[in-house]
């Protein structure tokens, strides 16, 4: 049936794509539906099971773009795979935007491509183009791919690259010195230079491996470029040092008989060539240096994870390595050593130290029941514990894999950097032509040498190189010195966002507050024992997972009172509960709950007003449909809470509390941490809704929260923080995690973002001043063309030492 639709349509192409977000049949009838409306679309099918759409479309009057955007509109995704892949060749920014264009003009492809991570992520329609094909894309035009190794790997690989540019540096260096000796005597400086080094022979003989042996990978990148349609710096470099040895042989062979007839030399720059590939190898030995540096965070966390594990096995202890640990074993961990996985506390107690994930500074004290995270040590008890999860899927193993994509994101302020660098280089080389022209036949007439020195200076002085590395760089950089404080930023684009925050919409429990609250206060009114209601309440709250209940039920479990299950449970969100127990119906929670049901919360009202006054959280409870009593909680603030709440405001950012008690409770709070504005009675599924109106009135928001209810508003905010003691959906919901329960960290990440952003805009400032400088300097004649090779070869390495300035930031 899709083959006679296909068919039957004249430019009729056939689009499949996997889709995500369907939940029923009725989720397929309405994305079929909607894009059978799409103008220029024959046929729509939609497969629920195998969660995959077929469109037969004509691309003449609907783009590919088109059809994946409705599917958006109508509130589902189209899903894509994604590949990471390592790139070797690259050696500027015209070869990352080079690549990028490439591949995203593949059809159902999205890449980006970091020239200082030598890495290009891909997200494409499994259905329209494979993996290998992406590497032959990338190949056919001059570079080699593969799919993403190991950090062993990669460090196999750049140890690699660093030995042979070390290599080929040494030998230039070598050959180099009689050359450059000779070339004192060109600037009359009174050193004694034996006549063998100012032979053109020996010196041809020199320049000549230089050139084509040692020289050869800028040759070879130049040409694949070249052959594609493009440029890079290797054409620069090729350009300018083949003029000067091109030059030089054809004075040698025409004047040298003559020359040497007449005790005299020809002009030849066989230096300049030889010198300026030296220059830049060494500039390039140096820039791989210290790009190695950058990547260091990942290294760090990479050497965190144990090897081994003692897992006990037939009632013994059987050390594995702690890649064959599974689900369900039991672990013997002893004093000093590593948690070898993420699980729970068995039997045992110790302090954990979280430093190395969390930053934070005191041990953590466990006991049985307690969460514990791979690759923490255990302090001084002896524990065994249990897996829970392994691999891929433990908080070190996903730190690491956030930290990687964020260092090879993009941030927004790069593109204007990949604009210029794709025509950086065809522009240079046309205005070095112009340069020789105009010192050849207008400044200098008939000054050959000049002229062809100027624009040989031109040629090589300019380098998109620094402009391809000023923003990843420092992406690198400042998300790995955030992991190493348990700030964990998703990618370059949230890094950007954060220094352009203006407010911060902190959520009161689990975040300002310690969200372990403690019951304070029980009253009940006549005809009712505090006892007697409080086991009611605590059986009607023993289903929640609320704190605010966990705390209800601790404090009649203290007292010694029986709690016993409810008979029927029933969550009313923002409102409360309702539930059965022993044939009472119970309603506990709010004013708002007690107006619903019809009940009058007057004999309690003085109660309550004098609880929230003190901070407390107060909750009615209704039985049978009639007042029965109150009870109060106390969430106590976290210690942090006031100095970072502080800090944010003197980072000039105005702080919301947002959250759903009283406005009385709330208030109360918001003035023990110094918080003026207050977000009170807010239902969680309004709290998006109060993020909106915030940014509508001109603000850039973050929203921090830790639980369930704020992952829609941490979504919708500009940036989403949760705190990484929360729920695993309001992490994945975030932009930045926040690894530490302290509050803190909040500035700190967005003084990170602000330092961070600041030493790019350095990067950038530099890369192009340096540019716009240079080259001018260099067309006005005053720079030596060896001159304009080293610091053409040494702006890279300025930058790439500019961002690592970042390791030294204090958080």
């Amino acid at each position: 049936m899709q083959n006679q639709a296909k068919d039957s349509t004249p430019a009729g192409q056939q689009l499949t794509f996997g889709v995500s977000g369907m939940t029923c049949a009725a989720c397929a009838t309405r994305i079929e539906k909607g894009l059978s409306r799409l103008p220029g679309v024959s046929q729509a099918n939609v497969n629920l099971a195998t969660e995959k759409a077929s469109v037969v479309y004509d691309s003449t009057a609907v783009t590919q773009e088109a059809i994946e955007h409705k599917v958006a509109d109508l509130g589902y995704s189209v899903r894509r795979e994604k590949a990471e892949l390592d790139i070797s060749g690259m050696t500027c920014a015209a070869c990352a935007t080079r690549i990028e264009k490439v591949l995203n003009k593949q059809p159902g492809v999205e890449a980006t491509v970091n020239l200082a991570l030598e890495r290009a992520t891909v997200h494409y329609n499994a259905s329209q183009i494979t993996v290998p094909e992406l590497i032959g894309r990338i190949e056919t035009i001059g570079y080699k791919a593969k799919p993403h190794t190991t950090q062993e790997g990669q460090k196999r690989e750049q140890d690699k690259h660093l030995r042979m540019l070390k290599l080929r540096f040494a030998v230039s260096a070598v050959l180099s010195i009689p050359l450059l000796w000779a070339m004192f005597a060109h600037f009359g400086l009174s050193l004694y230079v034996p006549e063998l080094f100012t032979n053109v022979w020996f010196q041809f003989a020199i320049a000549t491996p230089v050139q084509f042996v040692i020289g050869w990978p800028f040759y070879r990148s130049a040409y694949k470029a070249l052959k594609n349609g493009s440029a890079n710096m290797d054409v620069l470099v090729s350009l300018g040092t083949s003029a000067a040895y091109v030059y030089s042989v054809i004075e040698t062979f025409r004047f040298a008989g003559a020359a040497a007839h007449h005790n005299e030399m020809p002009e030849v720059y066989f230096e300049v060539s030889v010198i300026l590939v030296t220059l830049i190898l060494l500039g390039k030995w140096f820039e791989a240096l210290a790009k190695g540096r950058t990547s260091e965070a990942i290294k760090k966390l990479m050497g965190l994870a144990p090897k081994n594990a003692t897992v006990i096995r037939d009632g013994a202890d059987v050390v594995i390595p702690v890649e064959e640990v599974k689900v369900g074993d039991q672990i013997r961990v002893r004093p000093g050593e590593k948690i070898p996985v993420d699980g729970t506390v068995l039997s045992g107690t110790t302090a954990v130290d979280e430093s190395m994930l969390t930053g934070e500074s005191l041990p953590v004290d466990k006991k049985p029941g307690d969460p514990l995270i791979g690759a923490t040590i255990n302090k001084n008890g002896a524990l065994v514990m249990e897996a829970a999860k392994i691999g891929k899927d433990t908080a070190l193993a996903q730190i690491i894999r956030i930290v990687e994509e964020a260092q090879g994101s993009k941030a927004p302020i790069q593109r204007l950097a990949d604009k210029i660098s794709g025509v950086f280089v065809p522009v240079v080389v046309g205005l070095a032509a112009l340069v020789f022209l105009l010192w050849f036949f207008v400044i200098d007439p008939g000054h050959f040498t000049r002229a062809f020195e100027n624009g040989i200076a031109v040629l090589v002085i300019a380098c998109p190189c620094a402009l391809g590395l000023a923003t990843p760089t420092s992406i690198m950089v400042g998300t790995g010195k955030g992991a190493e404080h348990g700030i964990l930023i998703k990618g370059g684009e949230h890094l950007e966002t954060a220094h352009r925050l203006t407010a911060v919409i902190l959520d009161k429990t689990g975040t300002l507050t310690k969200g372990k609250p403690e019951l304070t206060d029980v009253l009940s009114l006549e005809g009712w024992n505090g006892d007697e209601l409080l086991a009611l309440a605590a059986s009607a709250e023993r289903a929640s997972e609320h704190p605010l209940a966990e705390a209800i039920v601790k404090g009649a479990e203290d007292k010694g009172l029986e709690v016993t299950p409810s008979d029927r449970f029933e969550a009313i969100p923002g409102f409360g509960l309702k539930a059965e127990v022993s044939g009472r119906t119970l309603h506990i929670g709010t004013r708002k709950l007690f107006e619903r049901e019809g009940m009058d919360a007057k004999l309690l009202e003085p109660a309550m007003e004098r609880w929230e006054a003190e901070g407390k959280t107060a909750m009615l409870i209704g039985v049978d449909g009639r007042p029965a009593g109150a009870v109060a909680v106390a969430d106590t603030v976290k210690e942090s809470s006031l100095d970072a709440v502080r800090r944010l405001q003197g980072l000039g950012l105005k702080v919301v509390m947002i959250t759903g008690d009283n406005r009385r409770t709330a208030e109360a709070i918001a003035r023990q941490v110094g918080i003026r504005d207050v977000l009170a009675e807010v239902l969680p599924e309004d709290k998006a809704g109060e993020v909106q109106k915030l940014k509508d009135r001109g603000e850039r928001v973050a929203m921090v929260g830790d639980g369930i209810n704020d992952a829609p508003a941490l979504a919708l905010a500009d940036i989403g923080m949760a705190v990484g003691t929360g729920t695993d959906v309001a992490i994945e919901a975030a932009d930045i995690t926040l690894m530490r329960g302290d509050l803190g960290s909040i500035a700190d990440a967005i003084e990170l973002s602000r330092k961070t952003m600041r030493n790019i805009r350095q990067n950038l400032f530099w890369a192009f001043f340096y540019n716009s400088i240079g080259i001018p300097v260099a067309a006005a004649g005053l720079l030596a063309p060896w001159v304009a090779g080293a610091a053409m070869a040494f702006s890279s390495v300025s930058v790439v030492l500019n961002a690592l300035r970042l390791k030294r930031i204090k958080l």
